[in-house]
């Protein structure tokens, strides 16, 4: 599958789940890290979990599943490598803090 097309998906998912205010962002030009990223945040930690876990479990069952994981037991900040597509899954308040947007902001928004 395309990375484009795994990145939709992933925003999708976490739509499914409610997601806050999801975003991609096509970071290839900008970075040899992967092609987008997804943000989206949760409005508690257990929102956040729930949403990445839907993430993990919804890619896995594609054959698809994510590489490395980390922050799902804080439930403050999810990172999830798909490879060509991280998904970082935020509590809203570290969302704010971090600013991921910000700092990649010459990124092109999908």
């Amino acid at each position: 599958m395309q990375p484009k097309k795994i990145a939709e998906l992933l925003r999708t998912l976490a739509e499914d789940k409610k997601a806050e205010e999801p975003v991609l962002l096509d970071i290839s030009k900008h970075s040899s890290i992967a092609h987008y990223f997804l943000i989206a945040h949760g409005n508690s930690d257990r929102h956040v979990k729930s949403v990445a876990m839907h993430l993990i479990d919804e890619m896995k069952q594609r054959k698809m599943p994510a590489f490395h994981i980390e922050g799902l037991t804080e439930g403050k900040w999810v990172l999830l490598d798909f490879g060509p597509v991280i998904a970082h899954i935020f509590y809203h308040e570290t969302r704010e803090f971090y600013g991921l947007e910000r700092l990649w902001g010459e990124a092109k928004k999908i």
